[in-house]
């Protein structure tokens, strides 16, 4: 077949058996880019909106606490982080595996970038609502969960899908803790085959498919998410 064979240009020899070879061992590795990352932004929308509560909330020490936890998360850089929480797990009695580590680091690193999503989503709704809650007696539990967090989940959508496609990318720094994700499969084959070339395209093809369809459904969300 035509694409089978290796096509040369000028002292670089391209292969595609290479790439066909290869490929399937790459989309396989592709499930534990979207574990990482799927899970660690479900884990940051729901601590994100636990710290956005308190960094609005009227108490001074939440506000303090929330405040810090954004600082630090978003101040260290998320490799530093989540060699933490590799390291630092098992010396005080939490034998989690690596996956369950990264996982955990990637989410609670990406809430305190979603909390600041919603805390402006949430600033966008009018403060009437809230008013009008109050005075209809609404606990403050059913109005967080029916009135600000829904809306504030619509408004931040296009925020928050930009934040799952970065956690994508970002999701190949497991790879340091021995998780054989996309980037980490790429890296043991090219040390097999000596094709650095076409095994990395390959890994940069998938992560692009991955991230369109990410942004494919995210746009069609946010049009059935808008108020007519």
């Amino acid at each position: 077949m035509f694409i089978s064979r290796d096509w040369k240009f000028g002292t670089v020899t391209f292969s595609f058996q290479t790439i066909f070879h290869n490929l399937p061992y790459l989309i396989g590795a592709a499930r534990w880019t979207l574990l990482i990352s799927g899970a660690g932004m479900a884990i940051s929308i729901f601590l994100g909106i636990f710290v956005c509560a308190a960094r609005i909330s009227p108490g001074r020490g939440l506000r303090r606490a929330a405040a810090l936890y954004i600082s630090y998360f978003r101040g260290v850089p998320l490799l530093v982080q989540l060699l933490i929480f590799y390291y630092m797990l098992p010396s005080i009695g939490l034998n989690l595996p690596a996956i369950a580590a990264a996982i955990l680091a990637v989410g609670m690193c990406s809430a305190a970038y979603t909390a600041e999503i919603l805390r402006g989503a949430l600033q966008a709704i009018p403060a009437g609502q809230t008013e009008a809650a109050h005075a209809l007696g609404i606990a403050p539990f059913w109005l967080w969960a029916r009135i600000l967090v829904p809306q504030a989940l619509r408004l931040g959508m296009p925020s928050l899908i930009n934040e799952l496609i970065l956690l994508v990318k970002v999701s190949s720094l497991a790879s340091v803790v021995g998780i054989g994700e996309l980037t980490r499969v790429a890296q043991n084959i090219t040390g097999e085959t000596y094709r650095p070339l076409e095994i990395y395209i390959s890994a940069a093809a998938i992560y692009f498919v991955i991230n369109l369809v990410i942004s494919v459904l995210g746009r069609i969300a946010e049009r059935r998410l808008q108020v007519g």
